[in-house]
């Protein structure tokens, strides 16, 4: 360990480094960019000062503008959408904090079998972990938006069934439906209390949440709205259509519970073993830390492991989808 020890330490020297001549950089460029707009002020003033004053704002705001850019690029490089911030149980800085110390230890493990270039896999790493992280996240809220579609729809069914208008139908499902469906369409509702047609707020619904059942709710309405008919049996009909849909995908995932088992435990099993040889015989396991044989082979387990939870994490997808 002692000889990687030294190069990851000058890795971890030279990042701080380049840290601090970058703030500095930055420091540096902001006051003459200060004094470059004092200057302007000073030398305009006499002659048109609300002008000078415009000017200034115009470059604040542009500067501003491209600082939001480059925040919405780095967003969705992580899958992070900032509007929604209550649906991730961690803040966006400690999920990328979790995911570049796994990312280090990813290229760790692998700088035996990859020797400096593995120092390369830690932006890589991170960018991967974070992405997982809110991608699982996002899945998670879309299964419960899509398991909760069916009540939600028999909700307003009984509503407009009572006479109740559609915009105070919405507003019930709003209060009585459980969260994530609630604070969905109480998006929904306040925006057709704004002004906006309902089809089109359904249609943002739809394109927010990128569900396919928001898509076949928002165009039921429109095509009941444009061609006429029973409303209640247009949203019977659908919600039907849902629940199957439902049951449908949960007797997939209940044949594939199997593979999904199988697949945990071939993951878990190399680790468990790794671990109790270690424990019983620590001078055997360490080679594998110690030797540059070791760290090789270490290297290749961790890859053919990452490859091999991939293929059937590829597989047991494709059949569900």
């Amino acid at each position: 360990m002692r000889p990687l020890l030294i190069p990851l330490l000058a890795c971890a020297c030279a990042g701080l480094v380049g840290l601090g001549i970058s703030s500095l950089l930055i420091l540096k460029l902001h006051r003459r960019d200060e004094q470059r707009r004092r200057r302007i002020a000073a030398a305009t003033e006499p002659y048109f000062p609300a002008g000078a004053a415009e000017l200034v704002s115009l470059f604040r705001r542009a500067r501003i503008g491209r600082m939001a850019m480059l925040g919405r690029r780095a967003a969705s490089l992580i899958k992070y959408d900032p509007t929604r911030r209550d649906i991730y149980p961690l803040p966006w800085w400690a999920v990328l904090g979790m995911a570049l110390a796994l990312g280090r230890g990813t290229a760790g493990a692998l700088s035996g079998l990859l020797g400096p270039f593995s120092m390369a896999l830690v932006p890589v790493g991170t960018i991967f972990f974070a992405r997982s992280f809110f991608g699982w996240c996002d899945a998670k809220r879309s299964s419960l938006l899509f398991r909760q579609m069916p009540d939600a729809l028999a909700m307003i069914v009984r509503s407009v069934r009572v006479g109740i208008p559609m915009q105070e139908a919405l507003h019930i499902v709003a209060r009585e439906a459980a969260a994530p469906t609630a604070n969905e369409f109480a998006l929904l509702g306040n925006r057709v209390l704004i002004g906006l047609p309902l089809d089109e707020a359904l249609r943002e619904m739809a394109d927010r949440n990128s569900l396919a059942e928001y898509r076949f709710f928002a165009t039921a309405l429109s095509l009941q709205s444009q061609t006429g008919g029973g409303l209640t049996e247009t949203l019977e009909n659908l919600a039907d259509v849902i629940r199957k849909r439902v049951a449908l995908r949960a007797r997939g995932y209940a044949l594939a519970s199997e593979a999904r088992s199988s697949a945990g435990i071939l993951t878990a099993l190399p680790i468990v073993t790794g671990l109790a040889n270690y424990v019983l015989n620590p001078r055997y396991a360490s080679l594998l830390f110690t030797n540059p044989t070791g760290h090789k082979i270490f290297g290749m387990a961790v890859v053919s492991m990452a490859f091999g939870l991939y293929v059937m994490r590829s597989m047991i997808r494709r059949s569900l989808s």
